[in-house]
């Protein structure tokens, strides 16, 4: 059929920042946090825990489970907003790490949608280069993108990387299809600006910092209505239906975004996997480690149909499906 994920594998932080340890930094509360966004705990990253450094142990474990070896994998990408540097790409970093010696390598940006747009990007390479294997990553540190000062954002973002390995194979397993979109017009709903220019001419006056800044009841409403649209286009065109589905694995952005979600495909909550509760939005990564954790835990079987959606800024959004 085309790509298929052979090992999944997460790496996360050690240090938990928890609902009261974000009580003496802004006004904010427990109960607020939890009540808007279902968050208890996030994590963040500490010293020698950069992007790449979470990516590559990720992609260590991912690797372990799929049994290949760094020398087997042929392309690295790495979906992220926050790597600790703008040139070389974090990807580039990863393979350094791995000693990946025969990969290329490059990061994307699609903001939290990056691993779907990373899913997509892959399958249709596997399918003309069908011997190779690829290492997909998702892989952030939004703490180093975050304004601790403002209580909107600051409690939301986590960080953390999920990776996988894939390769192409006949049969009935792998990517079954996917449906992604952009909307460059609504960027200013939810954006991060880029380190100050160091052309006169090309300074942003209102260049606050290169930090997350949102608006988000607007994003809400976007959120919800495209991925809706997205998953069931998606769905009407590969001809399968909701009950069909196996698992459902959104991006963990917001408890309430995924509860409106879930009330409007008519979906069952038990067929929904949700840990935003632990880590907060960790934008890219956010897809790969809830595939790790529900794929270590043995919620997917062989033939499972499992259903993938993200929403992020851009607008970037989009759904794939995946016989597993």
């Amino acid at each position: 059929m085309g790509a298929i994920i052979l090992g999944t594998g997460s790496c996360l932080p050690e240090k938990v920042l928890s609902n009261h340890d974000l009580e003496k930094l802004v006004d904010t509360s427990d109960e607020w946090i939890q009540s808007r966004t279902g968050i208890s705990t996030r994590r963040q990253s500490g010293k020698g825990e950069e992007a790449y450094r979470l990516a590559s142990v990720a992609a260590q474990r991912a690797m372990e489970m799929a049994g290949v070896s760094a020398g087997e994998i042929d392309l690295i990408i790495v979906a992220t907003i926050s790597s600790h540097m703008t040139m070389p790409s974090c990807a580039c970093f990863v393979q350094k790490e791995l000693g990946a010696d025969r990969a290329f390598a490059y990061d994307i940006n699609a903001a939290c949608a990056g691993f779907l747009y990373g899913l997509d990007t892959v399958d249709k390479y596997l399918r003309s280069e069908r011997e190779k294997k690829v290492l997909l990553i998702g892989a952030e540190t939004l703490s180093s993108r975050t304004n601790w000062e403002d209580r909107n954002t600051c409690i939301l973002f986590g960080d953390g990387a999920g990776a996988v390995v894939l390769e192409y194979r006949d049969g009935k397993q792998g990517i079954v299809g996917s449906n992604l979109f952009s909307d460059g017009s609504l960027w200013n709903l939810l954006y991060m600006h880029s380190a100050p220019s160091c052309n006169p001419d090309l300074v942003q006056p209102d260049n606050p910092g290169s930090f997350m800044l949102m608006e988000g009841r607007e994003v809400f409403k976007h959120a919800v209505k495209c991925m809706e649209g997205a998953i069931l286009e998606l769905l009407a065109r590969e001809n399968v239906s909701m009950d069909s589905i196996t698992l459902m694995i959104p991006h963990q952005a917001n408890i309430r975004i995924l509860n409106k979600l879930v009330s409007r495909l008519g979906i069952e909550k038990e067929k929904v996997f949700i840990n935003v509760q632990k880590y907060g939005n960790t934008s890219a990564a956010s897809i790969p480690i809830a595939l790790d954790e529900a794929n270590r835990a043995g919620k997917l079987q062989p033939d499972d149909l499992l259903l993938v959606c993200s929403f992020g800024g851009g607008f970037t959004w989009g759904a794939a499906l995946l016989s597993w």
